[in-house]
């Protein structure tokens, strides 16, 4: 009898059903956590809202959007279980940080564009912060832009990129095995998880595993889905998931949430708003159909 071992695993259902959190019935809304995503500016007021609300379809008790003062007026509109905080600019995120960070679980990145007053913005905040963040979009394109900056990153911060972005963060690789090969040494050098976002998005850990993800489809290569993902995994890591949790967890559930929402939909109709539409019926089939 041979034993093989590897560091490769395929997220499967049982496996998250055994991660999942109970809630208990004396508990509030402090108990799940206090997200804070930054998030928005001028014409990218719609990343703030859908990750926002998945953020909060996920599961976090308090979720405050630190945004522009044009996007809060829109995001609480859309979204009035919300809470928002405004710097004085109303196109883009600059000024002063909020107080206290260190009781918001904070996720930054999507619609937040790359003005020089929000780039110093987010420099002040990792050197700011000690827990894991989220990161996602233009979070990702200013430590593209400013490699440097990847020593202020918390370990066990969660990375979301697309392709495109994995290119601009780590370079080109010139086949898909050297670009796992990139993903998981950089992973281990930074103390960092990477969700390289895909058709089968792999999540890597600073360990050296990989997860392969096989839910989700073709319906979901559209705009805002990625918002819709950075969301989820906030959500759960301000619930105190561990960071690789909230990753693995996060990843599986957005994919599964668009394949429920093709029951309603086609992979030509299906948008962002239609997963968060279906987060809760995913958790629910994890919980009872494992």
């Amino acid at each position: 009898m041979h034993t093989i071992t590897t560091n490769t695993f395929l997220t499967d259902n049982i496996w998250l059903k055994n991660s999942l959190k109970n809630r208990e019935r004396h508990c509030y809304k402090g108990t799940f956590g206090h997200a804070l995503m930054m998030a928005g500016s001028s014409g990218k007021s719609g990343a703030c809202i859908l990750s926002t609300k998945a953020c909060l379809k996920t599961g976090a008790g308090l979720v405050t959007a630190f945004t522009t003062e044009d996007t809060a007026q829109v995001l609480l509109h859309h979204l009035p279980e919300a809470m928002t905080m405004c710097p004085h600019q109303k196109h883009h995120i600059s000024g002063q940080l909020p107080d206290n960070l260190d009781k918001y679980t904070i996720g930054v990145g999507p619609g937040l564009g790359t003005h020089p007053e929000t780039i110093q913005l987010f420099e002040s905040l990792l050197q700011s912060v000690s827990k894991p963040m989220v990161l996602d979009a233009d979070a990702l394109n200013i430590l593209a832009q400013k490699k440097q900056l990847f020593d202020l990153l918390p370990k066990n911060s969660i990375l979301t990129p697309h392709p495109g972005e994995f290119e601009r963060l780590f370079g080109v690789a010139v086949d898909e095995k050297m670009n796992i090969e990139l993903a998981i040494s950089k992973s281990v050098e930074y103390n960092l998880i990477i969700v390289l976002k895909g058709a089968y998005s792999r999540i890597f850990l600073p360990d050296g595993r990989t997860f392969i993800n096989a839910t989700g489809n073709a319906g979901m290569a559209t705009a805002g889905t990625g918002d819709v993902l950075t969301g989820i995994i906030l959500g759960l890591l301000a619930q105190n998931y561990e960071p690789h949790q909230a990753a693995i967890i996060g990843t599986y559930l957005h994919g599964l949430a668009g394949t429920l929402a093709l029951q309603d939909e086609s992979l030509e109709s299906l948008t962002a708003s239609d997963i968060i539409a279906h987060i809760g019926k995913a958790f629910k089939w994890v919980r009872t159909d494992a």
